[in-house]
């Protein structure tokens, strides 16, 4: 199943599509052209089913597109750039 990214620009908000009418939310705010990533949610029914990891892999990518660095202050999106240092050219 492909799952696709929305970007809601004036919301400071991604949006990855997990199920249904389910996604999971990651929140952002941009500090001086870096995208300082503060939440990221998933609905309650689908968390510990491995969709924080669909999320990542599906965010991820689009950030390296736009050319764009991070800044993770969320707990998970840290832990998960620590586990996937093929990742760290992103990080600020």
């Amino acid at each position: 199943m492909s799952h696709s990214l929305l970007f809601e620009p004036n919301e400071n908000q991604f949006r990855v599509h997990l199920e249904s009418d389910q996604y999971a939310v990651i929140k952002f705010s941009i500090e001086q052209d870096v995208y300082v990533i503060t939440s990221t949610r998933v609905p309650d029914e689908l968390q510990g089913k491995g969709y924080g990891k669909v999320m990542m892999e599906a965010l991820l990518p689009e950030l390296e597109k736009m050319a764009v660095k991070v800044k993770p202050v969320c707990s998970y999106v840290v832990h998960y750039f620590n586990r996937n240092p093929q990742w760290a050219h992103l990080l600020a």
